[in-house]
């Protein structure tokens, strides 16, 4: 039997290396986030992924299992993450340089709105919440469902402040493009 959470963890793995050295060629920062804004989100990513990961919290309610172990589930659960992983890299590629792991405004910033952007605002976030969803299949406890809980309020909040960089900079046309485009789901109607 296949072992999807094994596997989803070593895609993990292999997904953070690679984002961290994509991280390495982005533009100069002109104006970043304070520190308490920064916390407000990262501190529930990293509880996020630490809840979904971390199996030294021996707690047991935490441990419950909801989802059984099937050959079904583990191959849903690798291809759903491989699939979030993959929108979110699409998404990273195609902003370029003006990526930042904090909501950032970069010097000569641009207002994508094609390629994933535009499908969703932020698909990046979009992106991972996906691969986390199929994380959480493959995981099948409650941690997992809490961690997925936890980083959507987390990329919520930074989600919110990245647009209020976005309306400062870009004005009347990011207003336009909020208008237009769901923030992680594409609007269906229009």
């Amino acid at each position: 039997m296949i072992n999807g959470k094994l596997i989803c963890d070593d895609l993990w793995l292999v997904f953070f290396v690679v984002w961290m050295l994509a991280a390495l060629r982005t533009k100069r920062a002109a104006q970043r986030a304070d520190l308490g804004r920064r916390l407000a989100y990262a501190i529930p990513v990293v509880l996020g992924f630490a809840l979904m990961f971390n199996d030294r919290w021996q707690i047991p309610w935490l441990d419950r299992r909801v989802l059984p172990r099937t050959q079904e589930l583990a191959i849903a659960a690798i291809a759903l993450t491989l699939a979030g992983m993959a929108f979110a890299v699409w998404a990273r590629v195609h902003l370029g340089r003006n990526w930042s792991s904090a909501p950032t405004i970069k010097e000569q910033h641009q207002l994508i709105r094609s390629g994933p952007y535009r499908l969703v605002r932020h698909p990046i976030y979009t992106g991972l919440l996906i691969a986390l969803a199929g994380t959480f299949l493959a995981n099948g406890r409650v941690r997992g469902a809490l961690s997925l809980v936890v980083v959507w309020l987390a990329f919520d909040i930074k989600r919110r402040i990245e647009e209020d960089f976005m309306v400062q900079t870009f004005g009347p046309q990011y207003e336009d493009y909020r208008r237009s485009t769901g923030a992680l789901f594409p609007r269906l109607m229009g």
